[in-house]
């Protein structure tokens, strides 16, 4: 298959990082290409900013801070790696574009699609492409994937953010800076809110199959605890209904049973396509919400476009991009990244009540209600997976 021109860029910045400066008829021989096509190559390259050139011969930019009160990442080029770029990830991702772009700074994305192990070459390939360093959310599915495809990104040689991923405690990984959306605080939210609503313990209905889940399981023995609650019954396991139609069923079926029989009059649910479609399903089967169930989703990327706007929980996933940007930034211009202390930041996610739950919102704008965060940020509108 004939190299692509990006492909060979990544080949020849690789080559001038390892070396700190080459001549350009030197890299057309290792590269295996004409001095024009190195020539022209190396011009694309040096007029992103990514090379310095002088005098026949290329070297890997130096920064020079930014004097004169200049933006403080001002030529910088930074990596993203993430596992998608839509739902969830793309308020993510656009969160760190703008953070960058206000800092001066070039972001420079590769997508692994979920696919935990291509998360190195992947993250390598930022790096050959000049990124100075990287913000990673590996396509982990569940802790399996955490132990088998993670250690890797404590060997990194630039400063790497974690992105809405956390590390197993004590492990190499709980060493990187950090930033994420507290889900279980935002379990936390919803409970109280139907709580406050006046039902008795609200059921949870969530999957399995992201980071993101399994953080509001968790979550929500964890609300149970603090809320001196005990469990009505296990965690409904859902799964798409597009991709598992006979496991959807038994879902719905299953949260059928528990509002018919009286032992549920409410439940959060993870996320929310399959909140929207567990809806639909309980119509037909004549329980209605809200009537019969106050529902919470956990997503707010499409919960208000429902027949009933669906009350959720709204994880602050651009403010995360961009917080993880400004850190990473301050990584690569502050003095010494030995010296600097690492940081775990959690972010707050909101509660956006809608008409699901029975109650609309009596104060701010509407459909929406307070939230928080912690390390100093204010959160924001934003969705999970």
């Amino acid at each position: 298959m004939r190299e692509s021109a990006a492909e060979r860029h990544d080949r020849l910045l690789a080559l001038v990082r390892e070396r700190g400066t080459a001549r350009v008829s030197e890299l057309a021989e290792r590269l295996g290409v004409s001095p024009v096509t190195a020539r022209r190559d190396v011009e694309v390259l040096a007029g992103r900013g990514l090379l310095d050139r002088v005098h026949g011969q290329v070297s890997w930019p130096r920064r020079q801070g930014a004097p004169g009160g200049g933006r403080p990442g001002e030529g910088l080029v930074l990596g993203l790696l993430a596992p998608s770029a839509t739902y969830y990830f793309a308020e993510v991702i656009r969160g760190a574009h703008e953070a960058a772009a206000r800092a001066g700074a070039r972001l420079v994305l590769r997508i692994s699609d979920y696919r935990p192990e291509e998360d190195r070459a992947r993250t390598e390939g930022l790096l050959a492409a000049g990124a100075e360093g990287v913000l990673v959310a590996p396509g982990w599915r569940g802790p399996e994937d955490r132990l088998a495809y993670g250690d890797w990104l404590a060997e990194l040689p630039v400063p790497a953010v974690l992105l809405e991923r956390r590390a197993e405690p004590g492990s190499p990984l709980d060493g990187l800076d950090r930033v994420a959306s507290d889900h279980a605080h935002g379990v936390l939210l919803a409970l109280r809110h139907l709580l406050s609503l006046g039902h008795a313990t609200p059921l949870l209905v969530a999957r399995r199959d992201s980071p993101t889940a399994l953080a509001v399981r968790a979550g929500y023995t964890e609300a149970l605890g603090t809320l001196g609650l005990k469990e009505p019954r296990p965690v409904i396991d859902s799964v798409p209904a597009e991709a598992d139609p006979e496991g959807f069923e038994r879902a719905v079926r299953a949260l059928h049973e528990s509002v018919g029989s009286g032992l549920a009059s409410a439940a959060l649910v993870h996320n929310d396509v399959d909140a929207i479609e567990i809806v639909q399903r309980l119509a037909e089967l004549g329980v209605r919400v809200p009537q019969d169930l106050a529902l919470i989703a956990y997503d707010d990327e499409v919960a208000a476009l429902a027949d009933t706007p669906l009350t959720a929980v709204a994880p602050p996933k651009r403010q995360v991009g961009r917080h993880a940007t400004e850190l990473l930034v301050e990584r690569l211009t502050e003095g010494s990244e030995e010296e600097a202390a690492r940081r775990h930041l959690s972010l707050l996610p909101w509660l956006r009540v809608r008409d699901s739950c029975g109650a609309r919102s009596t104060g701010g704008p509407a459909g929406s209600s307070t939230g928080g965060s912690s390390g100093g940020s204010t959160g924001g509108p934003a969705s999970s997976i």
